[in-house]
This record gives structure tokens, sequence and C-alpha cells, in this order.
């Protein structure tokens, strides 16, 4: 799976949450200032050519949906970004954010019981 861009993964990110919508619909979900018309409409074709986007015509217009699952992305960016700063290691990743953003043992152990759940 590719990679997004900032601006590319921000439009996904909205079509996730509406499930989907005209390229109006998408700007209105955009915090001000609003990016134009036509650079949000660019960045749509540039998804639809990594397969991420698709369409049905609706009128004369497009109406445009997800084709990648959020939870997909997610996970595939997760592990290239465990691979890639933690030479695989989820442990080292876990341990780096403990460091790093103090998390207290009573949110680590709301995680472990998170994952345990998963797991069963």
């Amino acid at each position: 799976m590719k990679q997004l861009t900032k601006a590319e993964e921000d439009i996904m990110q909205i079509l996730w949450e509406i499930e989907e919508g005209n390229v109006a619909t998408v700007i209105e979900h955009f915090p001000e200032p609003k990016p134009a018309y036509n650079t949000v409409s660019t960045i749509i074709r540039i998804l639809e050519s990594k397969d991420f986007v698709d369409y049905r015509k609706e009128g004369r217009g497009h109406v445009y949906f997800p084709k990648v699952k959020k939870t997909e992305y997610s996970n595939q960016s997760m592990k290239k970004l465990v691979d890639g700063y933690f030479q695989g290691s989820f442990k080292s990743m876990v341990s780096f954010f403990m460091k790093k953003n103090d998390i207290s043992i009573q949110e680590m152990e709301a995680i472990l019981n998170d994952i345990n759940k998963e797991e069963k």
C-alpha cells in the first residue's frame, strides 16, 4: 500500500469520517481557512490513482468514497513506524513513548488490558 502525503491523509480522514461526499462536501469539513476547490479536486484524483478512493456518478458530478479502510491504513502506517524507527520492536516503541510522554503505570496497565482483550 502506498504512503499518503499530509494533504492526502487530511482528505482521507474526512472521507473516512463522512463515508462519502462530493468535493464541496469534503471542503465543508475542513477548518478555516478552507482549501481551494481545485486543490481538493486534484488531491482526490491523486487518491483515485493511488487506489485509495473511488467514485460513482451522481448527476453531473461525482460522489467519492474510500476504498481503503481506516484500520487497514492505520495498521500499515504503524508497522512502517515500528519498522523504520524502532527496528521492528513494538517493545522499543512503547518504551520510547513511556519515556517521552510520561505514561503513568495506570495508563500502561489499561493499555495492556486492552491488548489482552484483543488477543482473546
